[in-house]
Formats: C-alpha cells, sequence, structure tokens
C-alpha cells in the first residue's frame, strides 16, 4: 500500500462554498452578458436557452430581447417561472436571479416603446441611420422583451487558494 502524500489536498479538505451578498451577486450580473435562462416545460422538466441579457439592479429586473414566436417566449406565457443562471469570472462562483417573467407584445411600430426598450439593450450605434434601420429591422423580426421580475437572486463562490 502507497504511503499517503501529506501535502496533497484531500477530498472535502477544500474551502466551502461561500454564499454571495447582494451588492456582489448584483456586480457578477452586470459583469456578465450571457446567461442560461431556464423556463418550466408543460411536463414540468426545465427548458434552458444561453441569452444575451441585461440586468438593472434598481429595478431588480432582467431582459431579454428575443422574437415573439421563439421557444422561451412561448414557454415562459404559459408558466411564467424562470431563472437566469449566470457563472462568474471563473468557474468557482455563479449567480442565479428567479422570479416570474412576462413577455412584452412585439415592436410594430419603428421607434414605439417596446422597440425603444429593445434599443436600450444594444450598444449605442454611430449614426442615427443605424439606429433607424435597427428599429426597422426588430419590427420586421417581430422582437419582444421578456422581464425577468427578480424575486430572489442567490450564488456562492469557492474562494480557492492562488495557485490552485
Amino acid at each position: 500500500m502507497n504511503a499517503q502524500n501529506t501535502t496533497e489536498q484531500q477530498p472535502g479538505s477544500g474551502p466551502a462554498p461561500r454564499a454571495l451578498t447582494d451588492r456582489e451577486l448584483s456586480r457578477l450580473l452586470r459583469g456578465q452578458q450571457f446567461g442560461t435562462l431556464a423556463s418550466v416545460r408543460r411536463t414540468g422538466h426545465p427548458h434552458l436557452s444561453t441569452v444575451l441579457y441585461d440586468w438593472n439592479p434598481e429595478e431588480r429586473v432582467v431582459r431579454v430581447s428575443t422574437t415573439a414566436d421563439r421557444l422561451k417566449a412561448r414557454r415562459l406565457r404559459n408558466d411564467p417561472h424562470a431563472s437566469l443562471h449566470v457563472q462568474g469570472p471563473d468557474v468557482w462562483s455563479f449567480a442565479v436571479a428567479e422570479g416570474e417573467a412576462e413577455v412584452s407584445e412585439p415592436t410594430t411600430v419603428p421607434g414605439d416603446a417596446i422597440g425603444r426598450e429593445l434599443l436600450s439593450l444594444t450598444p449605442g450605434f454611430e449614426t442615427p441611420e443605424e439606429e433607424t434601420a435597427f428599429l426597422k429591422q426588430i419590427v420586421a423580426d417581430r422582437r419582444v422583451v421578456i422581464r425577468l421580475r427578480v424575486t430572489r437572486l442567490y450564488g456562492t463562490a469557492l474562494d480557492m487558494p492562488a495557485g490552485d
């Protein structure tokens, strides 16, 4: 039988996960662009979709742009319960924002209220013509806004020693 190396870390002897504070969770959400949106299928199983999102900590709302006929929008109209899972800057941390989602009506006129909300989710345009083209395109795409009103925010970090 081999002698155990006493300098090698044994399973379960590392740091325990640390619950993140609301401020840390919000910072993690603001620091990422992509997350996994989970909605509920009629069978009760999760439906997962990678999304580009925007987090507004003051409103506690996650916004996602999608088209009216996408599966995630249809699922959320049937059952608004949803969660957004966001990976932290390393593999040892994550945040989850959960709550109930609402799906807007599609934008129908370039520059209408939904169109302006969708515009706020995108980086700025260099010219007014680019913005106008974008507003026309999202009407043609039948884009909607998913608003996840966050009622619970949680996550953890595993503070690993340097060099691990």
